[in-house]
């Protein structure tokens, strides 16, 4: 494995201190160490900037947002400042098993065709107390646009792909929840999906958990992005029946909540 390819860690963060020293002690424990970390501080009000301070190593590269913006215009806003060949993220709440950046840059230097790569990961949940793998079946590899589509499998904290995708594509600043949902569906049209079947990440599901704060914004966005895209995914030979039937079953969820806690 080539030690002089940069990997650059985009870390956005927005008031992010109650999990954010386990999450950089997981970067910082990484086997492969030729990394750079761009946190970007979208304007935190908290002690997350003392946090990271506390950590001293040159590889931290620290921005503060002139603005508050919404989380994939801020993940854009980072990827900008990134010098490495390949982009990944880590978000202030998840965490890395201690091989996981050198598992997947040996994937992608053998296997030249793929420029994205993603893994399985576990659920660590605070509000249960367990933690689980998330998906027990083979994950798909190649163009699996149908498949992200039936089952969107990506992590974005499992996910590393090269920087030069963003110059074709990144983010869509309007969206609050899904921006990663409509960036890898739209890039996996073009780009062959690499998959590992080993979990090299955990996604932790807490109280403040985004998604679960905005389920409402979840479904909305949810709702606007299939009527935007339906006609053209379907020219092209894709269908959203799965997503349909996922967004009906979280608009019932939602109503059922809102009646439970009336």
């Amino acid at each position: 494995m080539r030690e002089k390819t940069l990997i650059s860690v985009i870390m956005n963060c927005h008031n992010g201190e109650t999990f954010l020293e386990e999450s950089l002690k997981s970067l910082f424990a990484q086997s492969y160490e030729n990394w750079e970390l761009i946190f970007w501080d979208n304007l935190s009000t908290d002690n997350s900037k003392k946090i990271l301070k506390k950590f001293n190593d040159k590889r931290i590269k620290y921005y503060l947002s002139d603005n508050f913006t919404n989380l994939y215009e801020a993940r854009n806003l980072a990827i900008e400042k990134a010098s490495g060949k390949y982009i990944s993220f880590l978000d202030t709440d998840d965490l890395w098993t201690k091989d996981k950046l050198k598992k997947q840059l040996s994937f992608l230097n053998e296997k030249k065709e793929f420029k994205i790569l993603y893994s399985n990961y576990f659920i660590k949940d605070e509000i249960k107390k367990k933690e689980y793998l998330m998906y027990n079946e083979l994950l798909p590899s190649g163009y699996i646009t149908q498949k992200l589509l039936n089952n969107y499998y990506l992590g974005i904290t499992s996910v590393i792909l090269e920087k030069k995708i963003f110059e074709e594509i990144n983010f869509h600043k309007k969206y609050n929840v899904i921006g990663d949902f409509d960036f890898f569906i739209k890039i996996s049209q073009t780009y062959k999906i690499g998959s590992i079947q080993e979990p090299l990440d955990f996604y932790r599901i807490h109280n403040n958990s985004y998604s679960l704060k905005r389920s409402e914004v979840y479904i909305n966005e949810l709702s606007q992005w299939i009527q935007e895209n339906e006609k053209r995914l379907k020219e092209s030979g894709f269908n959203l029946n799965k997503q349909k039937i996922f967004l009906y079953k979280l608009k019932i969820k939602a109503f059922l909540k809102k009646i439970i806690n009336k």
